[in-house]
């Protein structure tokens, strides 16, 4: 299965300057040819393109750990792993694209009988089993870029903290109007459960 996305690299960044969408471009394409060469990013790269993917190969009932097994092998089909996605920043364009081995059903099974896949697969207006493969691709393919461009920016772990916060607020029951003062707050400290409940405590 074979999916992209393209566009002028000037739109890759909401509000910025041309030169610094031309940088965050050359940024990420650096991104992905390391993690074509490295093994080890290669793992963590195709991680990330599966989490897309298996969210929705689990909300449709198919099974995610043979989409993986398909995935990972194709990954290696040259005697070397690699990561599955692939770059190009010419003339102008970025054009960012997935090829992958997937195999999806969308009859027999969970897929069929399941209430919530089934009403995944209303959502999805009941897609052929190649359409579904094409979602599959695409899923993969925007989790991967969501993850390399925030490793090109400001960092995997500092989106992992912002969702980790934002879990520790709902957790806390903050009112919404208080959340941003809070999020503001840890914009340059540890977040944990005790800290921001201790912060809470002392603004409330």
């Amino acid at each position: 299965v074979r999916a992209w996305v393209e566009c002028p690299v000037t739109d890759l960044l909401d509000g910025k300057l041309p030169q610094e969408c031309e940088m965050f471009a050359r940024k990420f394409e650096q991104a992905i040819r390391i993690s074509m060469a490295d093994v080890s990013r290669a793992v963590t790269h195709n991680k990330g393109i599966f989490n897309g993917i298996d969210a929705l190969a689990i909300a449709t009932g198919n099974d995610f750990r043979a989409i993986e097994a398909c995935g990972h092998a194709f990954a290696a089909r040259n005697g070397r792993y690699s990561g599955l996605t692939n770059v190009q920043v010419e003339d102008g364009k970025f054009r960012f694209s997935i090829e992958l081995a997937l195999t999806a059903g969308v009859v027999g099974g969970v897929t069929a009988v399941h209430p919530m896949a089934k009403l995944a697969m209303k959502i999805l207006d009941n897609p052929s089993a190649k359409e579904l493969m094409m979602y599959l691709a695409v899923a993969g393919l925007a989790s991967n870029f969501g993850a390399v461009k925030a490793l090109v920016s400001f960092g995997i772990q500092h989106g992992h903290m912002k969702m980790h916060l934002s879990n520790i607020l709902n957790q806390l029951h903050i009112p919404e109007e208080r959340r941003a003062e809070i999020q503001n707050y840890f914009q340059d400290k540890t977040v944990s459960f005790s800290a921001v409940e201790g912060y809470w405590l002392t603004i409330k």
